[in-house]
């Protein structure tokens, strides 16, 4: 290609041939970069497994003890974790019944109060109904003294005229 865009007789035409064969260059050094990298980073996985499959592979008595008591250390912290959570969970259960004790405390306030006012009012109204009794009494002895006292006036002015 390189030659090839030389070999061209009007200027321009080969000055824009030169250009999309260097783009092509660049392209084409861009992806075999590229490529390098994804075959060295596949051969870097592939040794590090197999580095950790002989690792595994050659775990002795001694070794699997002391995966043993990783697998005891992650036990212990997974309880740890899990009582730390119903420790929560527990404490936010007493938090809401503490919160509906007070909510009813209040409500029962309220209606202690409400019951001390009918009752105050029950208590004015007996003593009100009293007097009214009392009242109604003394009214009807007035209107039966006037009854006779108009009787004995009418006898009175009868007999005097």
């Amino acid at each position: 290609m390189d030659r090839l865009w030389r070999s061209i007789a009007a200027k321009s035409q080969r000055d824009l041939w030169k250009r999309k064969v260097e783009q092509v260059a660049e392209e084409a050094g861009s992806l075999k970069e590229s490529l390098e990298m994804y075959v060295s980073r596949n051969q870097r996985r592939a040794q590090e497994a197999r580095e950790r499959a002989e690792l595994l592979g050659r775990a002795n008595g001694e070794s699997s003890h002391v995966l043993r008591i990783f697998d005891d250390e992650a036990q212990a912290m997974q309880s740890a974790r899990n009582s730390s959570r119903m420790l929560e969970e527990s404490y936010a259960t007493g938090v809401a019944i503490l919160a509906q004790y007070a909510g009813q405390r209040d409500r029962l306030k309220r209606a202690q109060r409400k019951a001390l006012d009918v009752l105050n009012t029950v208590g004015t109204s007996n003593f009100v109904l009293r007097l009214i009794e009392r009242r109604h009494r003394v009214d009807r002895w007035i209107k039966y003294v006037g009854m006779i006292l108009t009787i004995v006036i009418l006898i009175a002015f009868w007999r005097w005229k």
